[in-house]
């Protein structure tokens, strides 16, 4: 409970960082003998830290990724999957995002795709940028609804804002005349304003046929293709590396036991 005027008075202003390093300043030995300029200099760095962190928090909930505790510290490159260890870190260094660039990350179902783009949205979060991910099939999904209740310049407006959009699952089937148009529109706010992750089991040299209208294909794509770093993912799903070993004797089993 706050009894002190100045602890009041710091929450009654959301200076909560600061109350906190005042009371364990306060607790401290008083033969220390930090003066006053050193005091308030703790304090605001405590502030200017909590404060960070708190944002930091605030965009990882709204971006809602899959994986929201993925990291670049985590990425294991001792696998085979094509990782180049000098563009991963180059590009964890945030420069991209600021260049309005995008990244496209391609490979077989289970190498790591959506994992890798959500590593590099968390680390775009901790750069102070703001970031969302959404499934391709239900962006799609979100917009045909959109259109019917009249939300759909507000959507495109939202989604046009974030400095970090992810598209996860990009390509897995065919778009309809509707959706071309959507996805331009989409990347037309987005070019050179906004960064974009897109990932794909399919290569990008099917992508032109996948969006289908040749003229809308080559719009879209020269607003994601020719500015992008590409990372191609190879080798075998994690998923099998991660199943649990005694699976199939467990199933064999229990079907047996019927």
């Amino acid at each position: 409970m706050l009894t002190h005027p100045t602890l009041d008075q710091m929450a009654a202003l959301g200076l909560t960082g600061m109350a906190d390093a005042w009371k364990a300043l306060n607790d401290q030995d008083a033969d220390q003998g930090l003066d006053r300029n050193e005091w308030l200099g703790l304090m605001l760095d405590r502030e200017a830290t909590y404060r960070a962190d708190k944002r930091f928090a605030n965009r990882l909930r709204n971006a809602k990724m899959r994986f929201p505790n993925a990291c670049i510290e985590d990425i294991d490159f001792r696998a085979s999957r094509g990782l180049n260890r000098r563009q991963v870190l180059s590009l964890a260094q945030g420069d991209w995002i600021k260049a309005h660039e995008q990244i496209v990350l391609t490979g077989q179902t289970g190498t790591g795709k959506t994992w890798l783009s959500c590593a590099f949205a968390h680390q775009a979060a901790r750069l102070d940028h703001s970031v969302s991910y959404v499934r391709v099939p239900r962006l799609f999904e979100d917009m045909a609804m959109a259109r019917l209740d009249g939300r759909f310049p507000r959507l495109v407006d939202k989604l046009a804002r974030v400095q970090l959009l992810v598209l996860d699952d990009w390509g897995t089937h065919g778009l309809s005349d509707q959706q071309r148009l959507d996805l331009l529109e989409l990347f037309e706010e987005r070019y050179q304003r906004r960064s974009t992750i897109i990932t794909a089991q399919l290569p990008v040299s099917g992508w032109h046929a996948m969006i289908g209208e040749p003229t809308i294909a080559d719009a879209i794509l020269d607003r994601i293709v020719h500015n992008a770093h590409r990372i191609e993912l190879k080798g075998d799903s994690m998923r099998r590396k991660d199943r649990t070993p005694d699976l199939t004797e467990n199933q064999k089993t229990e079907t047996m036991a019927s």
